[in-house]
Order: structure tokens, then sequence, then C-alpha cells
């Protein structure tokens, strides 16, 4: 995907290792793709709470001596990239209060549907917020609970909650996970020798050494200090709605999110993009790096030689992207570039896991095509994306995705590409084994939440718009 659709955030949480902030670090590096906006930690020592937390990525927030100042054997961290609330230094987690229960650190991945409900109703009873994030009203009502203690002051909270979430906390004895009953965001659990990790995605137990056990449940919250893991459910049972987008774009092809291998889902994406979609071409090429797993599968279906046809500069990263679409168009080129003499009197098929307003990929075309390219054949291992998402992906609004109002040939004229083809829901749903908990609002409109009045208008009052 060369276009705005952007993670939403990545979390990472460790207890009981003698290295919890070195090891945050890394996971957290891990995890970079999940969002490169700002970074955090906060660790504890068992009576202390340290933080450090800047703007950009890991590597260039933290170095040796903010790591060596994060003391303690438990700590979570943060990765962002915004859904909801400005990119500013107020906003970067984990969130660090102070409660009646004591010190509390938050980090949040998934954004909230009802946040400006609960937030404008907290602001009339006298509620004081120090940043624009949906994330804080999670400790607002934490903080205001009259539970007795913190894990019921926390149940009573997300019981408030409508959207996604998967939450870490940190006390200085405890670190606790919370996980929203329809999962729209993947929370995992690990092992590293006596230290317990909670995470978005099982690369980041990779990087350290870690052992994969288990997903955290749909409603499940955890605590764990140091008698151990104890897990309850916080929720009634409810449909399961994870969000598909994690296998077609998000997450690391390397990672096992939802309990199944990234890398497998992309290649089966590939291989029914091939056998259903067909396509007479010379050469398979992916527009690297999302897609590139997935173009594997098609080829290898197709009998397409695959080959490298689109070279991508890894050090410009998405944070460089501004909102601007002239900014944004001249980030093509600074991105990726052509081996001409691959492309060549060729014809391509280019494999993309979506297209989102097209006016990148339009200009993509028009590179392989001054490369050489005799024909160029666009195949998507997913549908037209034709709404927006309200779970914690940073979507355009309907009116920019180019699928709202256009149908699939009229894209392929736009483009200027010789054919263009998509995989169908009914294709998209072949590759998992239980398409029934997936969230494929973003296709279909059926968002599995009902949306408030506003967001509702705003994606469906628009009756000219093409479905």
């Amino acid at each position: 995907m060369i276009e705005s659709l952007h993670e939403e955030c990545g979390v990472f949480g460790i207890y009981g290792s003698e290295s919890a902030s070195q090891n945050t670090f890394l996971g957290l590096y891990a995890l970079q793709h999940r969002g490169q906006e700002s970074a955090g930690i906060v660790s504890t020592d068992g009576e202390r709470m340290f933080e450090h937390k800047g703007m950009g990525l890991v590597a260039q927030v933290f170095d040796e001596d903010s790591i060596g100042r994060l003391e303690g054997r438990a700590a979570i961290g943060h990765n962002r990239y915004s859904t909801t609330g400005q990119p500013r230094v107020a906003n970067i987690q984990p969130l660090l209060v102070d409660c009646r229960v004591g010190k509390l650190a938050l980090a949040h991945n998934g954004n909230l549907i009802n946040a400006r409900e609960l937030r404008t109703q907290m602001e009339a009873e006298g509620s004081i917020f120090n940043t624009t994030m949906d994330s804080e009203v999670i400790l607002h009502l934490i903080a205001k609970s009259k539970e007795p203690s913190l894990e019921s002051m926390i149940v009573d909270a997300v019981r408030q909650l409508r959207g996604a979430f998967s939450v870490l906390m940190l006390t200085k004895n405890a670190l606790i996970a919370v996980r929203d009953p329809q999962s729209f965001r993947p929370l995992c659990l690990g092992r590293l020798g006596d230290a317990t990790i909670i995470t978005s995605e099982s690369c980041a137990l990779d990087i350290i050494g870690a052992e994969y056990v288990r997903d955290i449940e749909p409603g499940e919250l955890v605590v764990v200090d140091d008698r151990g893991i104890r897990s309850r459910k916080a929720f009634e049972k409810q449909p399961q709605a994870k969000c598909i987008f994690e296998f077609i774009y998000f997450s690391r092809p390397d990672s096992k999110v939802f309990g199944e291998n990234v890398d497998k889902i992309r290649r089966k994406l590939g291989v029914v993009l091939a056998r259903n979609h067909p396509v007479d071409a010379d050469i398979c090429i992916a527009v690297p790096d999302s897609s590139n797993t997935s173009s594997l599968g098609f080829a290898q279906e197709s009998g397409i030689r695959f080959e490298l046809g689109l070279i991508r500069n890894h050090y410009v990263g998405r944070t460089f992207i501004q909102p601007s679409q002239s900014l944004r168009d001249g980030t093509v080129r600074l991105k990726f570039n052509t081996v001409d003499g691959v492309l060549k009197g060729k014809r391509v098929v280019v494999v993309d896991d979506s297209i989102v307003r097209g006016s990148t990929m339009k200009k993509l075309v028009v590179m392989l095509k001054k490369a050489g390219a005799k024909e160029v054949h666009l195949r998507i291992c997913s549908p037209p994306i034709q709404f927006p998402c309200f779970y914690g992906i940073d979507m355009p609004s309907r009116g920019e995705l180019i699928a709202s109002s256009k149908s699939v040939d009229e894209i392929r004229q736009y483009l200027g590409v010789t054919s263009l083809e998509y995989l169908t829901i009914e294709d998209l749903n072949s590759v998992v084994d239980d398409p029934g908990n997936f969230c494929n609002a973003c296709f279909t409109g059926m968002y599995p939440i009902p949306l408030t009045s506003d967001l509702s208008k705003s994606v469906f009052e628009d009756s000219a718009v093409r479905n």
C-alpha cells in the first residue's frame, strides 16, 4: 500500500525482567510499523515509576542513557500513530497519572466510537482533560469509578466503552491488560524465562527471544504480579469482529495475530487472487513491502515469474508523508524507484494490498510505463475500500475513498492500467477459517458496533455516493 492508511498503535508490556526497559525498547522497535509518530516507555521498580517519551521513531526517542534511567523489573511501551487526537507531545503514550489507588500508566491500541460522548459528559461533571486522545477517557473512567479495588475499577470503566481497545496498564506492582469483547485489535501473551510479556504482535516476542503462549481472549482482563497471572472475563461473550486488515496490510508477515501466521494468510490472498482473477502477463511484481508475500502467492499459483520491478527506499518513513495532497504525491518518487531492465517491454502484473485514494497509485503506474512496461495489470488483495474505519485505523473520509464514488472500470481508467481486479468479499472470506468473526466494514459498510448519530451521518448522508 502506498497511500495513507496508517497503522493504529503498537503496545508492549513486560513483568518480571531485570532488563524490562531494554526489552520494551526492542519490542517497540519490532512494532515500529504500527506507529511512527511518537514512542514512550514507563517502568517501575516497585516503589517508583519512571517515564521517557518523545516524538519520532523508537531509535530517535531512546538512547542508552534514557533506557538506563527507566529502572525496574516491569515496563510498558507504546508506538503511536494518531487515530484520534493531534500529533503533539501531550498526546504521547503511555499516559501516567495519579489516582486514589496510586500511580497508573496506560497504553492503548484502538479507537473508541463513544469517546466524544463520554468526554462531554465527564467535562460537564468537572473533569479536566490534558490531551485530545480517547485513551485519556479510559483513565478518567477508571479514576471516577467507586469500585473498591483497581481491578474492579478497570472492569467498571471498560464496560462503558464502545469500540476497539487493546489496553496495557502498569502500576507499581502489576502489569494489567484488557481487550475489548469483540477483539478488533490483536494482543498476545508471551514468556521469557520467568518474565511475562503482553504485546500487539508476536514479532515483538521474537526480537527478545520470547515464546508465544496464546492470544489474550476477547473481553479478557489479565493481571500479572508477583503472585503470577490471574485472568477473568470482563464482559459477557459477544460476536467477534477481528480486523481483517491486520492480515491484509497492518501486521508484519512474520507475526502471529488472531492465532494465525500472517505470512500464511497473505500467501493465500495471492493464491486466491491469481486463481479467481487471472491475467496474461510476463512478470509479476509487488508494491513493496506490504504486498511482497501476497505477490509471491500470486506468482506461485499463476506461474508468472516474480521479479523485483520496484525498489523501495526504506529510509523514507511514513512520518514524512504530510496531509496535503501535493506533498503526498511528491513522495512517490522518494519512496520507490523502478528497475527499468526488468520492466522494459514486459506485460507486468502489479500486486498490491489495497487502493485508498488512487492518486499515488496513478503516479506509480506512470513510472512503470516510463520504465518501458508494455502493459500494466493491477491485482488487489482486498475488495474495494468504500467506507471509513472507526475502530483504530487512520482512514480517509468516505468522500476521499476512490471506490466510494467510482466503479472498478472507472478506477481502471483513472489509474491508466490495462486491467484491474479486486478480491471479492467471498474471495477474502475463503482465506480465513472463521470469516464471520472478522470485521469487514471498510468494504461493506456493515459496522459491527452501531455508529453514533454524528458518525453515521458523516458516512451515509450522501445518497449520491455509489455503494
